[in-house]
């Protein structure tokens, strides 16, 4: 039996396992890992993709580049002319595991392992990738549901970035 200091351990180690998995708001290392990638694909016209575990915090992400981009233009609004989601599972169930392993060593020594698994991400094993194509523009923003205030996106969305 485990002493009762251990158990409190256990908690602790789930939390700060939650707080490492969260992913900070940047750039994409590569082309599927977590982040954005920002393309301009013509004048005013950008598309921008971010990756992350959680399906809503990539859509988030995505929009809190497209303001970034248009401010840095020194632009006013953004609109929405493309907006697509996809999902890469990792063909895990997500839910919880047990595994049970042995090993055998020189010296006559033995072992025999049981390990558990519990999915600490709130709920897909995959990745989420929400790419938009924007428009950027100076001025009155557009009164279409598609066009966002870029300034108000961006203080928005600032403190939910990580």
């Amino acid at each position: 039996m485990w002493p009762m200091k251990h158990v409190f351990l256990i908690p602790a180690l789930a939390v700060m396992a939650a707080c490492v998995t969260t992913p900070v708001y940047g750039p994409a290392r590569s082309e599927r890992a977590e982040g954005y990638i920002s393309q301009q694909i013509g004048t005013g016209r950008h598309r921008i993709s971010y990756t992350d575990r959680d399906a809503v915090r990539a859509r988030n992400m995505a929009l809190l580049r497209a303001s970034e981009i248009t401010l840095m233009e020194g632009k006013d609004w953004f609109e929405i002319t493309n907006d697509t989601m996809e999902s890469q599972g990792s063909g895990r169930s997500g839910g919880p595991s047990v595994s049970i392993g042995g090993s055998a060593g020189s010296g006559g020594y033995s072992g025999v392992g049981v390990g558990f698994g519990i999915p600490l991400g709130g709920g897909s094993a995959g990745k989420f990738t929400h790419t938009l194509e924007i428009v950027t523009g100076a001025g009155t923003k557009p009164d279409k549901p598609e066009a966002y205030d870029a300034r108000s996106v961006d203080m928005s969305l600032r403190g939910t970035s990580g």
